[in-house]
């Protein structure tokens, strides 16, 4: 552990200015100075505090008049604010699923809910590419966290397995692979089905021990809404059994429900938590206090569904820096002049277009109630985060309490909130230097001077973004 570890709490120095651990230390790796720290527990912005970095992870947080005189490379932090890293807690990785891939997750819009299977042809090859881009985009944008919550196993989880190797570009990847489910039921085309406990257990233990999932999706939703048909739902007391085992593993659940009955069922059932906003109708004061007392963390992504009219409405979003990074130019002229009549005819567009506002709404009542919601965007873009977050803002959430819901929040979705999710000693030091403030308006997280994972700063002109190399936003 390192030797100091200043916590600097509400403008008082904890401990009478330092605790010191052990013997002061000859060297951090990197030290941030006079930078206004908006440390992602949902305190108020700390001017004028210093950051140390040394070994990945973060040792002391004080203000820079008392900060520990130690040696290493430091970084002039003023008139810049310092947030955690971001963080995405649903994705769907391109590669492998085929399909459309960045632009809609490789989801059919005819049938949204089901994934378009690669086919025997697909380029191993070019899936890793496509892939990697993607993950590009996320650091790119800010994004050191994601949770990709159902994929082809081989491919996701080879690029989990490089990412924790060092050996890719990457944010920090937590993934399912397979989902788990009931026969017939929401992804069971990707899923390992369950029909009868006894017998089926040893597929779920076998499916435990191969993927090794960071977290377990479930699904819970017979759908029968919008344009979707009804379909088998996954009964309850098996799910109740899946969860238990699982959890006797030690590893948490996520579930894929659209309603506040299905949501409250599966809270019931032990999820814990939810993958999905209710998009079906406004929730009840009721359950926006059911959420605020059981502190079951829900996935926002709201952008799923406003993406579809968005690009038939304001096609120009595509015009703005982070999407000129992520996508190629033949990628942005296909969507413009084929993707975009395309949804335009379709009546899925529309029915999302009316339904997102009353997500937006039961977001914004449960984070009121105390509810944990944490980002997420059931895409596989970096700058789809931060029109996930605009969307909150335009639901009226505050923006300081975005920057906690894209931190600490996905952290504690992902029950990672020990090592991840705020700018606090012995965490692991992931964090974005902003030049604007973005708990003024959420739009200034977007201006991003540099990028830091695991203590290390993001080389941007060597990321492998579709749009090509990037010059480098920081000024050393």
């Amino acid at each position: 552990m390192k030797r100091h570890a200043i916590k600097f709490v509400g403008g008082i120095a904890a401990s009478a200015i330092a605790i010191v651990l052990a013997a002061p230390a000859a060297a951090e790796d990197y030290i941030v100075d006079n930078v206004t720290l908006i440390d992602g527990t949902g305190q108020p912005n700390q001017q004028a505090m210093s950051i140390g970095i040394d070994k990945g992870k973060i040792t002391f947080v004080t203000p820079t008049a008392v900060a520990p005189k130690v040696s290493g490379q430091r970084i002039d932090g003023t008139g810049r604010y310092l947030i955690p890293g971001l963080m995405d807690v649903h994705i769907h990785l391109q590669g492998a699923r085929g399909g459309d891939g960045r632009r809609m997750v490789g989801k059919d819009p005819k049938n949204p809910s089901a994934p378009i299977p690669a086919t025997a042809q697909a380029d191993a090859k070019a899936a890793r590419v496509a892939g990697l881009q993607a993950l590009a985009s996320y650091l790119y944008s800010g994004v050191t966290t994601v949770y990709d919550a159902g994929n082809v196993p081989e491919h996701i989880l080879g690029l989990r397995a490089d990412e924790r190797a060092g050996k890719i570009q990457s944010p920090r990847i937590f993934a399912t692979g397979n989902l788990v489910t009931y026969p017939g039921s929401h992804g069971d085309s990707m899923a390992i089905t369950i029909d009868n406990w006894s017998e089926d257990k040893p597929k779920l233990l076998k499916y435990l021990e191969e993927q090794k999932p960071d977290i377990v999706k479930l699904t819970l939703d017979e759908h029968g809404w919008g344009t979707r048909p009804l379909i088998t739902l996954l009964p309850l007391d098996l799910m109740q059994e899946i969860i238990l085992e699982v959890n006797r593993h030690g590893i948490r659940t996520t579930a894929h429900t659209s309603s506040e009955l299905r949501a409250t069922e599966a809270i019931f059932a032990g999820i814990d938590s939810l993958a999905h906003p209710v998009i079906q109708g406004p929730i009840s004061e009721e359950f926006a206090k059911l959420m605020g007392a059981k502190k079951v963390a829900m996935a926002t992504t709201l952008t799923i569904g406003e993406g579809y009219s968005r690009l038939v409405e304001h096609p120009e979003y595509l015009d703005q820096p982070l999407y000129r990074a992520a996508y190629n130019a033949a990628e942005i002229g296909e969507m413009r002049s084929k993707t975009l009549p395309a949804w335009k005819e379709r009546g899925w567009t529309w029915w999302m277009k009316l339904m997102t506002p009353i997500a937006q709404e039961n977001m914004r009542m449960i984070d009121a109630a105390g509810g944990v919601i944490a980002i997420a965007t059931d895409q596989t873009l970096g700058p789809a985060v931060h029109r996930e977050m605009e969307l909150l803002q335009a639901a009226g959430v505050p923006a300081a309490r975005i920057v906690t819901i894209a931190t600490l929040n996905g952290a504690k979705h992902l029950g990672k909130d020990d090592i991840l999710g705020s700018i606090e000693p012995g965490k692991l030091a992931d964090m974005v230097l902003l030049s604007a403030d973005p708990t003024v308006d959420i739009d200034n997280a977007k201006k991003i001077v540099w990028v830091m994972k695991g203590g290390q700063l993001i080389d941007e002109e060597r990321l492998p973004l579709a749009g090509g190399t990037q010059n480098r936003r920081r000024d050393f």
